[in-house]
């Protein structure tokens, strides 16, 4: 049987390399009990080598906290643009959409240039803002609370007129992905509407940059078994593709 310091070891190269690690699975691969594995992520953690998350381990902190709009905006500018375009080449003239708030969904605001009328309701007034230039899109913006670090709004008014509606698609921006856990946002109020977007869409399609991945906010929106689709950038990781893909989930990679 090895011994602590080549665990250790083992733990730390297999968690630089897929950027989680799994108690169940190093049980299996180093031939040791589930309380001997979490002893060792425990002592790991306490040296700030690695985050502990349930189930595993991680090797950034899993829990994200909310920041303003414009300052999000400046984090991964061209991961962002390049999403935004991908996923405005998936509108098609006379489809109705459903946008969602955030930075990565602005960026794909930007990007539509409407070839016939599209139907767009959302919750983010910038987003509103950006497409009611467009004489082809009639705008829809949901009402209720605006809450001020996304410019969007969120409650039960908003809730309430996505029960009129369905829709063809849904591009959802999140703060986190995790494998086991879903998608998240800072927000209960937000994740509790983007449910709602989700029941009102046909086909549900997450505009997320490769730093949220292995990522959890305070709300959850749903399960990954819900997602259609995920477009992000080439800093994801093969082996994320793979369990993603495995799920079912499309996986576009910009």
């Amino acid at each position: 049987m090895i011994n602590i310091a080549e665990r250790h070891k083992f733990i730390l190269s297999r968690l630089y390399e897929k950027g989680y690690v799994n108690v169940v699975e190093l049980c299996k691969e180093l031939d040791v009990s589930g309380v001997t594995i979490r002893k060792d992520l425990k002592l790991l953690e306490d040296k700030s080598l690695l985050y502990r998350s349930h189930g595993g381990a991680t090797v950034q902190n899993p829990y994200t906290n909310d920041k303003p709009v414009n300052e999000k905006e400046k984090i991964r500018r061209e991961e962002k643009n390049a999403i935004g375009k991908a996923a405005a080449s998936l509108i098609m003239p006379g489809d109705a959409i459903i946008i969602a708030s955030g930075t990565t969904v602005l960026a794909l605001a930007k990007h539509i240039q409407p070839r016939g009328p599209l139907m767009i309701i959302t919750s983010a007034l910038n987003v509103a803002l950006e497409l009611n230039r467009f004489h082809e899109i009639e705008v829809i913006q949901l009402g209720g609370v605006i809450r001020n670090n996304s410019s969007s709004v969120a409650g039960p008014y908003a809730e309430k007129i996505l029960s009129d509606f369905s829709c063809s698609k849904l591009f959802l921006g999140v703060d986190g992905i995790d494998v086991e856990f879903g998608l998240t946002t800072t927000s209960i109020a937000e994740a509790h509407l983007n449910q709602q977007m989700i029941a009102a869409a046909q086909k549900t399609i997450v505009l997320a940059d490769s730093s949220k991945f292995g990522k959890r906010g305070f709300g959850r929106i749903c399960r990954l078994e819900e997602v259609d689709q995920i477009i992000t950038d080439k800093g994801i990781s093969e082996h994320m593709v793979k369990l993603l893909e495995d799920m079912g989930i499309e996986v576009v990679i910009v």
